[in-house]
Protein backbone atom coordinates (compact mmCIF):
# COMPACT_ATOMS: atom_id res chain seq x y z
CA UNK A 1 0.00 0.00 0.00
CA UNK A 2 1.46 3.44 -0.93
CA UNK A 3 0.27 5.23 2.06
CA UNK A 4 0.21 3.07 5.32
CA UNK A 5 -2.18 4.97 7.90
CA UNK A 6 -2.99 1.22 9.83
CA UNK A 7 -3.35 2.41 13.26
CA UNK A 8 -4.20 5.72 12.96
CA UNK A 9 -7.41 7.78 13.85
CA UNK A 10 -8.64 10.48 11.39
CA UNK A 11 -10.92 13.09 11.88
CA UNK A 12 -12.69 15.11 8.67
CA UNK A 13 -14.86 17.89 9.06
CA UNK A 14 -17.19 18.49 6.38
CA UNK A 15 -16.85 15.07 5.64
CA UNK A 16 -19.49 13.62 4.02
CA UNK A 17 -19.78 15.00 0.84
CA UNK A 18 -17.44 16.09 -2.00
CA UNK A 19 -14.11 16.87 -1.51
CA UNK A 20 -14.36 15.62 2.22
CA UNK A 21 -16.17 12.21 1.79
CA UNK A 22 -13.72 11.69 -0.70
CA UNK A 23 -10.58 12.29 1.45
CA UNK A 24 -12.58 10.25 4.41
CA UNK A 25 -12.81 7.29 1.94
CA UNK A 26 -9.13 7.60 0.98
CA UNK A 27 -8.36 7.74 4.65
CA UNK A 28 -10.16 4.24 4.91
CA UNK A 29 -8.66 2.73 2.31
CA UNK A 30 -5.42 3.25 4.19
CA UNK A 31 -6.06 1.62 7.07
CA UNK A 32 -7.11 4.82 9.02
CA UNK A 33 -10.36 4.36 11.57
CA UNK A 34 -11.96 7.31 10.01
CA UNK A 35 -14.85 10.25 11.90
CA UNK A 36 -16.56 12.61 9.89
CA UNK A 37 -18.09 15.75 10.90
CA UNK A 38 -21.36 17.17 9.54
CA UNK A 39 -23.62 19.79 9.89
CA UNK A 40 -27.52 18.64 9.28
CA UNK A 41 -27.54 16.44 6.51
CA UNK A 42 -27.76 13.47 8.47
CA UNK A 43 -28.80 11.03 5.87
CA UNK A 44 -24.97 11.88 3.66
CA UNK A 45 -23.36 11.14 7.08
CA UNK A 46 -25.15 7.75 7.70
CA UNK A 47 -24.33 6.68 3.91
CA UNK A 48 -20.75 7.61 4.34
CA UNK A 49 -20.04 5.74 7.78
CA UNK A 50 -22.11 2.92 5.72
CA UNK A 51 -19.31 3.27 3.13
CA UNK A 52 -16.15 3.75 5.83
CA UNK A 53 -17.45 0.74 7.78
CA UNK A 54 -17.59 -1.69 4.65
CA UNK A 55 -13.81 -0.66 3.75
CA UNK A 56 -12.30 -1.19 7.25
CA UNK A 57 -14.87 -1.88 9.40
CA UNK A 58 -15.09 1.44 11.55
CA UNK A 59 -17.14 4.71 10.66
CA UNK A 60 -18.31 7.42 12.73
CA UNK A 61 -20.25 10.38 12.23
CA UNK A 62 -20.04 13.42 14.37
CA UNK A 63 -22.74 16.46 14.40
CA UNK A 64 -21.18 20.18 15.06
CA UNK A 65 -21.08 23.56 14.17
CA UNK A 66 -17.62 23.91 13.73
CA UNK A 67 -17.78 27.65 14.10
CA UNK A 68 -19.29 27.03 17.63
CA UNK A 69 -16.52 25.94 20.56
CA UNK A 70 -18.91 24.32 22.74
CA UNK A 71 -19.92 21.93 20.62
CA UNK A 72 -16.43 21.23 18.30
CA UNK A 73 -15.39 20.02 22.46
CA UNK A 74 -17.93 18.16 22.42
CA UNK A 75 -17.23 16.45 19.22
CA UNK A 76 -13.74 15.45 20.41
CA UNK A 77 -15.31 14.34 23.48
CA UNK A 78 -17.41 11.68 21.73
CA UNK A 79 -14.73 10.92 19.47
CA UNK A 80 -11.82 10.39 21.99
CA UNK A 81 -14.44 8.26 24.05
CA UNK A 82 -14.47 6.15 21.09
CA UNK A 83 -11.20 5.98 20.00
CA UNK A 84 -8.71 6.78 22.67
CA UNK A 85 -6.61 9.05 20.31
CA UNK A 86 -6.06 11.39 17.30
CA UNK A 87 -3.38 11.58 14.82
CA UNK A 88 -5.14 13.56 11.43
CA UNK A 89 -7.34 16.38 11.65
CA UNK A 90 -8.54 17.35 7.71
CA UNK A 91 -10.60 20.69 7.97
CA UNK A 92 -12.43 20.52 5.39
CA UNK A 93 -15.90 22.23 6.64
CA UNK A 94 -16.05 25.57 4.67
CA UNK A 95 -19.07 27.71 2.90
CA UNK A 96 -19.83 30.44 0.27
CA UNK A 97 -21.79 33.17 0.62
CA UNK A 98 -20.55 35.64 -2.56
CA UNK A 99 -21.66 38.83 -3.06
CA UNK A 100 -19.72 41.87 -4.13
CA UNK A 101 -18.61 43.61 -1.73
CA UNK A 102 -20.53 47.14 -1.96
CA UNK A 103 -23.11 44.66 -1.62
CA UNK A 104 -22.27 41.72 0.48
CA UNK A 105 -24.37 41.37 4.13
CA UNK A 106 -22.46 41.50 7.80
CA UNK A 107 -24.24 38.40 8.43
CA UNK A 108 -22.29 37.05 5.55
CA UNK A 109 -19.52 38.27 6.12
CA UNK A 110 -19.58 36.74 10.03
CA UNK A 111 -20.62 33.62 8.87
CA UNK A 112 -18.36 32.78 6.47
CA UNK A 113 -15.37 34.17 8.80
CA UNK A 114 -16.91 32.14 11.42
CA UNK A 115 -17.24 28.52 9.63
CA UNK A 116 -14.12 28.74 7.05
CA UNK A 117 -11.72 30.65 9.45
CA UNK A 118 -13.21 29.94 12.80
CA UNK A 119 -13.67 26.57 12.61
CA UNK A 120 -9.73 25.61 11.75
CA UNK A 121 -9.15 27.48 14.63
CA UNK A 122 -11.77 25.83 16.97
CA UNK A 123 -10.63 21.98 15.63
CA UNK A 124 -7.07 22.46 15.30
CA UNK A 125 -6.99 23.94 18.86
CA UNK A 126 -8.78 20.92 20.51
CA UNK A 127 -6.55 18.14 18.16
CA UNK A 128 -3.37 19.44 19.70
CA UNK A 129 -3.49 18.12 23.16
CA UNK A 130 -4.54 14.35 21.54
CA UNK A 131 -1.86 14.39 19.14
CA UNK A 132 0.68 15.67 21.31
CA UNK A 133 -0.17 12.76 23.50
CA UNK A 134 0.50 10.28 20.63
CA UNK A 135 3.70 12.51 19.69
CA UNK A 136 2.62 11.89 15.73
CA UNK A 137 0.00 14.40 14.19
CA UNK A 138 -1.10 15.75 10.63
CA UNK A 139 -3.13 18.52 10.37
CA UNK A 140 -4.64 19.17 6.95
CA UNK A 141 -6.61 22.66 5.82
CA UNK A 142 -8.63 22.89 2.66
CA UNK A 143 -8.00 26.38 1.10
CA UNK A 144 -8.68 27.50 -2.27
CA UNK A 145 -6.70 29.48 -5.17
CA UNK A 146 -9.61 32.28 -4.55
CA UNK A 147 -6.67 32.93 -0.91
CA UNK A 148 -3.76 33.30 -3.54
CA UNK A 149 -4.87 35.22 -6.08
CA UNK A 150 -8.37 36.48 -4.99
CA UNK A 151 -12.04 36.58 -7.04
CA UNK A 152 -14.55 39.31 -7.06
CA UNK A 153 -17.70 38.81 -4.96
CA UNK A 154 -15.70 36.46 -2.71
CA UNK A 155 -14.00 39.08 -1.08
CA UNK A 156 -15.21 37.01 2.26
CA UNK A 157 -14.55 33.87 1.11
CA UNK A 158 -10.58 34.92 0.00
CA UNK A 159 -10.30 36.63 3.60
CA UNK A 160 -11.39 32.87 5.21
CA UNK A 161 -9.01 30.86 2.98
CA UNK A 162 -6.28 33.38 3.07
CA UNK A 163 -6.03 33.20 6.87
CA UNK A 164 -6.49 29.46 7.08
CA UNK A 165 -3.01 29.89 4.66
CA UNK A 166 -0.99 32.32 7.56
CA UNK A 167 -2.92 30.27 10.31
CA UNK A 168 -1.61 26.86 9.13
CA UNK A 169 1.76 28.62 8.42
CA UNK A 170 2.10 30.01 11.94
CA UNK A 171 0.77 27.00 13.44
CA UNK A 172 3.44 24.98 11.54
CA UNK A 173 6.37 26.70 13.37
CA UNK A 174 4.45 26.06 17.06
CA UNK A 175 4.38 22.24 16.99
CA UNK A 176 7.12 21.12 14.63
CA UNK A 177 9.31 19.86 17.64
CA UNK A 178 6.29 18.10 18.77
CA UNK A 179 5.90 15.60 15.90
CA UNK A 180 3.00 17.25 13.98
CA UNK A 181 2.87 18.90 10.80
CA UNK A 182 0.47 21.81 9.39
CA UNK A 183 -0.33 21.90 6.02
CA UNK A 184 -2.38 23.42 3.66
CA UNK A 185 -4.14 22.14 0.45
CA UNK A 186 -5.73 23.96 -2.37
CA UNK A 187 -8.28 22.60 -4.28
CA UNK A 188 -9.03 24.10 -7.72
CA UNK A 189 -12.19 23.83 -9.88
CA UNK A 190 -13.28 19.92 -8.27
CA UNK A 191 -16.20 17.79 -10.33
CA UNK A 192 -18.58 17.87 -7.21
CA UNK A 193 -22.34 18.86 -6.92
CA UNK A 194 -21.55 22.22 -6.95
CA UNK A 195 -19.69 22.60 -10.44
CA UNK A 196 -22.82 20.37 -11.86
CA UNK A 197 -25.67 23.09 -11.33
CA UNK A 198 -22.93 25.55 -12.93
CA UNK A 199 -23.73 27.44 -15.97
CA UNK A 200 -22.58 26.57 -19.44
CA UNK A 201 -20.98 30.04 -19.62
CA UNK A 202 -19.71 29.85 -16.18
CA UNK A 203 -18.18 26.43 -16.36
CA UNK A 204 -15.82 27.81 -19.62
CA UNK A 205 -15.09 30.69 -17.71
CA UNK A 206 -13.05 28.49 -15.17
CA UNK A 207 -11.92 26.41 -17.53
CA UNK A 208 -10.26 28.98 -20.02
CA UNK A 209 -8.17 29.92 -16.59
CA UNK A 210 -6.92 26.63 -15.54
CA UNK A 211 -4.07 25.36 -18.15
CA UNK A 212 -5.19 22.08 -18.35
CA UNK A 213 -8.29 22.82 -19.62
CA UNK A 214 -10.48 20.06 -17.24
CA UNK A 215 -11.65 20.55 -13.94
CA UNK A 216 -9.96 18.17 -11.30
CA UNK A 217 -11.33 15.21 -9.51
CA UNK A 218 -12.27 14.31 -5.38
CA UNK A 219 -10.11 11.53 -5.56
CA UNK A 220 -6.96 13.71 -7.30
CA UNK A 221 -7.62 15.78 -3.85
CA UNK A 222 -8.01 13.09 -1.82
CA UNK A 223 -3.93 11.32 -3.06
CA UNK A 224 -2.44 14.59 -2.30
CA UNK A 225 -4.68 15.00 1.03
CA UNK A 226 -3.24 11.12 2.02
CA UNK A 227 0.13 12.16 1.20
CA UNK A 228 0.11 14.59 3.61
CA UNK A 229 -1.34 12.67 6.06
CA UNK A 230 1.52 9.81 5.71
CA UNK A 231 4.93 9.32 6.86
CA UNK A 232 6.01 10.17 3.12
CA UNK A 233 5.27 13.62 3.95
CA UNK A 234 7.13 13.84 7.37
CA UNK A 235 9.49 16.49 6.29
CA UNK A 236 6.79 18.81 5.04
CA UNK A 237 5.34 21.39 7.35
CA UNK A 238 3.86 25.32 6.99
CA UNK A 239 3.69 24.17 3.19
CA UNK A 240 0.82 24.20 0.80
CA UNK A 241 -0.16 21.67 -2.35
CA UNK A 242 -2.54 23.46 -5.22
CA UNK A 243 -4.05 20.84 -7.33
CA UNK A 244 -5.58 23.45 -9.67
CA UNK A 245 -4.17 22.18 -12.88
CA UNK A 246 -2.25 25.35 -13.23
CA UNK A 247 -4.39 27.96 -12.73
CA UNK A 248 -2.17 29.17 -10.26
Amino acid sequence: MLYELQGKVALVTGGTKGIGRSIALGLARAGARVAVNYSSDEEAAEDTVRELTEINGFGMALKADVSDYNEVQKMYQTLLQETDSLHILVNNAGIIRDSLLMLLKEEDWRRVIDINLTGVYNCSKAALRPMIGEKWGRIINIISPTALMGRPGQTNYAASKGGILSFTRSLAREVARLGITVNALSPGVIETELTEKMSEKLRQEFLDLIPMKRFGTTEEVAEAALFLASDRAGYITGSYISVDGGMT
